[in-house]
């Protein structure tokens, strides 16, 4: 499982000298023991507790617990689809939540926060491709350069949204109110990496229910293998 990550598009979001760390969260508003890994992927993004990372989070929401009593408004089948490759992956006999995934590396229980901390700081001493982000005739240009050898890098590009909330009525959470970070709206292939680099303009389509003020995007490059 490889990764050489990854910039965000949002102000003031990568800090000098820190390394850019990719933490996937695959969770269910219908699975009970999700809110703690919900609240620990808000903490890591917003403490940055490791001095020499740059948390980049991304919340998943399955869909396969929506039919046991609750549907997650904010589910889609291609990140139960995305957590099922990285089970291959990794060797699971099935996929499970809450789930935190590291730098595309590190596969943990989500609501473990010392092996969080511990997988993040490992992932500082791997690789990093250089990536940025800018608008450009409204497009969003993106530049991938120093990508680590190899022919099966494809550059991935996610739009997430911060700010969620839901009051959940039904399933395992009901009575709940949940509270969301960088939420996954959407995930497509920008395209693959030639000689070591990548530049593209992809036209981003925002759905109406998205709050502008709230969007960040996330480019990444990862092995096509494991993707």
């Amino acid at each position: 499982m490889r990764f050489a990550l990854l910039i965000a598009l949002a102000p003031a979001l990568l800090v000098a000298e820190r390394k850019p760390v990719l933490v996937e969260l695959f969770t269910s508003e219908g699975c009970s023991s999700c809110p703690p890994a919900d609240r620990l992927l808000q903490d890591l993004e917003r403490r940055q507790p490791v001095p020499s990372a740059q948390v980049i989070a991304l919340s998943e929401h399955v869909d396969y617990w929506n039919s046991l009593g609750w549907r997650d408004p904010f589910s889609s089948r291609q990140c139960s689809l995305r957590q099922e490759q990285y089970a291959r992956a990794f060797h699971l006999e099935s996929n499970y939540t809450p789930q935190m995934v590291v730098d595309g590396r590190t596969e943990l229980v989500g609501g473990n926060g010392g092996k969080a901390v511990d997988a993040i700081a490992r992932a500082t001493q791997q690789p990093k491709a250089d990536v940025s982000l800018k608008w450009h005739a409204g497009k969003l240009a993106i530049h991938v350069a120093h990508v680590p050898a190899g022919d099966n890098w494809k550059v991935l590009l996610a739009v997430a949204e911060s700010g969620l909330r839901s009051s959940v009525t039904a399933g395992e959470n009901s009575g709940r109110t949940l509270e969301h970070t960088s939420v996954v709206r959407s995930l497509r292939e920008a395209g693959s990496v030639r000689h070591g680099e990548f530049q593209a303009d992809i036209e981003v389509v925002r759905a109406k229910e998205w709050n502008a003020d709230n969007l960040t995007a996330v480019a990444f490059v990862q092995d096509a293998r494991t993707r």
